[in-house]
């Protein structure tokens, strides 16, 4: 860690380590989204990719990358890094690895609501949408009410959330046994979490939700460092300790809620991201902005790995992350055993 003086005073601390991963997870990420760019039935060459984002391809390749393609890749940077930085924060505020939307409910909360518009009320596009926020914003504040006791616990608050998945999950079955074939079937499809079909129509509200969640999020990076220390060495510092726990979690879940409504339930990104942020980095504290640049680079990657692995559009992204996480939640577990925290 080195501190950067200013000529008013002010001092800057800077981590060279973390800067560097920082920079090499961006530029992981936007390689990898040439790259996806790049790939499907008609496939095209990095040059020809970033000589069309300039302007200068032709007209089919400007449709093909401008209306087709491009969308799908920034719902996935954007999504990615709405989810990682989610998780980060409730990890954070948890003080536990297993402290994620994945875990908790908010991802299945988002799936009743979108399901109860598809099943109920035959909704469009942006009713899913619409009803995925509502069901992340209920469930995200009934598990923080009932996880309150003179503050939250971070053992009960991950308790609770895993109460609360098991009590949505089994709503979730309910609404598909009652739906028709059709909407079972447009349930199934949105269940498994994809960027397939993406449109501007997704992008625009999940870049404006980001515009707003982000820096309000990266803003209180400090206060959710030191609660990691706990609230009584937080209140020591001067952290105002409810009211950060409280704004950081409001953010992260719309974060989540936004990043589901868009591209469906991504599973793990949000579990897997901070913690290899973490792991990368070698910093403490909830490293926010490594985190959101390896949810962005995660999910981008695993969406050209399922299409260069199965084929365009045959492997929804969400169905690759949920086996590749099973297996990292399972290590996650044994770690944590071993190492006496559960």
């Amino acid at each position: 860690m080195k501190a950067l003086r200013t000529r008013g005073g002010l001092s800057l601390r800077v981590d060279p380590r973390a800067t560097l991963v920082v920079l090499l997870l961006a530029a992981a990420a936007l390689a990898a989204s040439v790259a996806l760019i790049g790939t499907g039935d008609y496939p095209m060459s990095p040059a020809d990719v970033l000589r069309t984002l300039a302007g200068n391809g032709t007209a089919a390749q400007e449709f093909i990358v401008h209306d087709l393609r491009l969308p799908r890749v920034l719902v996935g940077l954007l999504a990615g890094a709405a989810l990682a930085l989610a998780g980060a924060v409730f990890q954070s505020v948890s003080r536990n690895p297993l402290g994620s939307p994945d875990v908790i409910g908010l991802g299945q909360g988002s799936t009743a609501g979108a399901l109860a518009v598809i099943v109920l009320f035959r909704g469009d596009t942006g009713a899913v949408a619409a009803g995925a926020v509502a069901g992340g914003l209920l469930s995200g504040a009934a598990v923080y009410a009932l996880a309150w006791k003179k503050g939250v616990h971070g053992y009960r608050f991950v308790l609770v959330g895993i109460a609360m998945a098991a009590i949505l999950t089994a709503v979730i079955g309910y609404l598909l046994t009652q739906a028709g074939l059709t909407d079972a079937a447009r349930s199934t499809v949105w269940m498994v979490g994809s960027l397939n079909g993406r449109d501007w129509s997704q992008v625009w509200p999940l870049l404006a939700a980001c515009a707003v969640l982000v820096p309000l999020v990266l803003g209180h990076s400090r206060g959710l460092r030191m609660l990691e220390t706990g609230d009584d060495s937080a209140y020591a510092l001067g952290v105002p300790v409810e009211r950060t726990r409280l704004v950081t979690m409001a953010a992260a879940v719309l974060l989540t809620a936004a990043a589901t409504a868009a591209c469906g339930p991504v599973s793990f990104v949000a579990l897997a991201a901070p913690q290899l942020a973490r792991r990368l980095t070698r910093s403490p504290g909830p490293g926010l902005t490594a985190a959101a640049c390896t949810g962005a680079a995660l999910l981008v990657t695993a969406d050209w790995a399922s299409q260069r692995l199965f084929g365009a559009d045959q492997l929804p992204v969400g169905a690759l992350t949920g086996m590749l996480g099973g297996c990292y939640l399972l290590w996650l577990l044994f770690t944590e055993r071993r190492a006496g925290r559960i």
